[in-house]
């Protein structure tokens, strides 16, 4: 009877979590933010005991599994709804090469070494550090890599084309909000992005899901649950790196 209790027990803690995470959303732990990490390694730990204390009533075990997916739904919002908190409790991209080589400010702040850098660059299929325009540590851990033109996939030498240099898009609206720091990188004002607004036929900010664009002049918007549009402009002055 004892072993009967302890294998339906499992059943019903194993259905329980896995509701739980199919609530949380599907990523995968490399795609995880270091909250949503700390949250699914608790919430692991926390599901084997009631599967092994028979005397723990089941109940007792699904309340803490419970409360922990309401505070990350609560900071999931909050994430959404405060971009500083977002950079708090996540932190934020890093840029750690750049045109000028490797950023190694970037990688002491990060605490990570140069041969760390290579490994991901050489996860990311680039094996001379020369290839690469830009690489950004992304706030999951992940390194993200933007090739110089001529060493992309599909290259404009291979097509004896000369290449223009690649610039990183910066992003003026995120989610229906204006990102103020990232109008000062871009060297840009508000009156700008009415005037992006206009000519993407969009009348609030708030409409906007993304909006973003590069030194060269190209824009990215897109409304919510609409399809994008693409256009150019007057090339951006001055970018803040």
């Amino acid at each position: 009877m004892n072993m009967l209790t302890i294998v339906v027990r499992a059943i019903i803690i194993y259905i329980v979590v896995l509701f739980l995470y199919r609530l949380m959303g599907k990523r995968q732990l490399g795609e995880m933010q270091p909250f949503e990490l700390v949250l699914t390694l608790i919430i692991a730990d926390l599901a084997t005991i009631p599967m092994a204390e028979v005397s723990m009533p089941v109940l007792h075990g699904i309340i803490p599994l419970l409360t922990l997916v309401l505070l990350h739904y609560l900071l999931t919002m909050l994430s959404k709804i405060s971009g500083k908190f977002s950079n708090f409790l996540s932190g934020k991209p890093v840029i750690v090469i750049n045109p000028n080589g490797i950023d190694y400010k970037a990688l002491k702040n990060l605490d990570i070494t140069v041969d760390d850098v290579f490994e991901a660059i050489r996860g990311c299929g680039y094996f001379k550090m020369e290839q690469i325009q830009y690489a950004i540590m992304e706030t999951n851990g992940k390194m993200s890599i933007l090739p110089k033109s001529q060493f992309a996939p599909v290259t404009s030498q291979d097509l004896k084309l000369k290449p223009e240099k690649s610039t990183i898009p910066i992003s003026l609206i995120s989610e229906g909000k204006i990102n103020k720091a990232n109008l000062k990188i871009a060297n840009v004002d508000e009156i700008k992005i009415q005037e992006l607004l206009k000519n993407a036929n969009i009348k609030q900010v708030k409409d906007v899901l993304i909006l973003t664009i590069d030194k060269s002049g190209e824009v990215y918007i897109q409304k919510f649950n609409e399809k994008y549009q693409t256009f150019k402009t007057k090339p951006l002055g001055k970018v803040t790196e």
